[in-house]
């Protein structure tokens, strides 16, 4: 390790800003894909958060139930500004919360665990589904090495070669991975309800402009 090191705020700030990019890209600049390469980065620092989040977690359950309340109150925001019935993200992150919680309590079954949330997230076509699954699976057993590198890599090939290349720029993640330190850093009470408000300006913006 380098003396250069991320807090877990400082990736929550990464988090929500390729976020941004992102959803300006596709709300408002459709064709042009560099805002949805950088975007790519978003998902997988979620994760990332959520794996922490779910380690360190005094209440499992009060987490639990914001992530529900969050996203029932996202869902019709989601759908006005990406004209989608999909569930939105904060409903992939909850199965993944409560998987994470399960494959702690009860190791001998954490296989079942896994595969019984590939299933559900393709059932219910969640966001990402069965790749949110696997980020969600590496992200947990996140080694500071290279072998850990290459599964990173080798997954996202796979998936590419699988479902097209759109997630490949997500492979740079592993460099962030690389430098982050655990810590908690400064408190964001803001990050979650970053999701929906940032959602609905920006419909608020396309229905105004």
């Amino acid at each position: 390790m380098t003396d250069f090191a991320l807090t877990n705020h400082a990736i929550k700030l990464l988090a929500a800003a390729t976020m941004l990019i992102d959803h300006i890209g596709v709300v408002f600049f459709p064709d042009a894909i560099g805002w949805r390469i950088v975007g790519r980065l978003s998902f997988p620092l979620f994760i990332w958060l959520l794996v922490q989040g779910e380690a360190h977690t005094r209440d499992i359950w009060r987490y639990v139930l914001r992530l529900v309340a969050l996203g029932a109150v996202t869902q019709p925001i989601y759908q006005l500004t990406f004209g989608t019935a999909r569930p939105n993200i904060l409903f992939v992150l909850l199965l993944g919360l409560v998987c994470l919680r399960l494959a702690r309590n009860f190791p001998r079954f954490e296989i079942p665990v896994w595969f019984g949330a590939v299933g559900l997230s393709v059932g219910l076509d969640l966001g990402y589904g069965s790749y949110g699954i696997g980020l969600l699976i590496l992200t947990r057993y996140f080694r500071r090495d290279w072998l850990w590198a290459v599964l990173w890599v080798g997954f996202h090939w796979l998936w590419a070669w699988v479902d097209g290349p759109f997630q490949l720029p997500a492979i740079a993640v592993l460099l962030i991975f690389w430098f982050a330190n655990g810590d908690r850093g400064p408190k964001a009470r803001w990050f979650y309800s970053f999701y929906p408000a940032h959602l609905a300006l920006l419909w608020l913006i396309r229905s105004v402009g």
